[in-house]
């Protein structure tokens, strides 16, 4: 369940970077700091995680399980390859204002779908996820739900801000920081509960008793 989550949520992330209507806020970061480094992706992204795995190391170990490892090692690359496989098909090489509107309502669902299967399995959260919930539950400094909202918009800025440093241009800020990012802020909490009911749930459960 937490690789089929993982992999699905990478997958979710290529299909966000062809709507170009904005991806989640830590992607919104990754977007800014791959536009800046010249370092592929795949490893970047291992990197990035690598310093926020470290993070969740020194000061909660509790949050580190297989999942992490799965997001650490494997989502940065799963997404580059999606990403350029997509890109492979016609319809999505240069995709038409109605393929877009489609691909970020696929996103969103499949994120949701991923996240609801990678929470519900219990081996752990990323190194991203991580952060937030050390400073709600370990250090007890606010409730999960508005650290996140601080750690989300702090990642929107500081990813725009590298973008822009990057040489990247006003106009092109809604690729990485747009419509598809406040959606996602908003609707995902409810969508990953109801495939938390609907899916994951009697998906584990099921299994269990048999």
């Amino acid at each position: 369940m937490s690789l089929l989550g993982v992999l699905t949520g990478a997958v979710s992330v290529a299909i966000f970077k062809i709507a170009a209507f904005g991806v989640d806020p830590f992607q919104t970061f990754m977007a800014g700091l791959d536009a800046l480094v010249p370092v592929q992706f795949g490893t970047l992204y291992v990197i990035a995680n690598a310093v926020l795995f470290f993070f969740a190391l020194i000061f909660d170990r509790h949050y580190i399980g297989l999942a992490t490892f799965i997001n650490l090692f494997l989502l940065g690359y799963v997404v580059q390859f999606s990403y350029d496989t997509l890109r492979m098909i016609p319809l999505l090489a240069d995709p038409t204002l109605g393929v877009r509107i489609v691909c970020i309502i696929v996103g969103i669902v499949a994120i949701c779908f991923g996240s609801a299967f990678y929470i519900t399995a219990d081996l752990g959260v990323s190194t991203y996820d991580a952060v937030a919930l050390i400073m709600a539950n370990t250090w007890k400094w606010w409730k999960f739900k508005y650290i996140r909202i601080i750690t989300d918009s702090v990642c929107v800025i500081i990813g725009c801000t590298l973008y822009l440093m990057a040489g990247g241009q006003w106009e092109n800020i809604p690729a990485i920081a747009g419509i598809g990012t406040v959606i996602t802020a908003f609707f995902m909490g409810p969508l990953i509960e109801f495939f938390n009911e609907k899916c994951a749930r009697p998906f584990l459960y099921g299994k269990k008793r048999g």
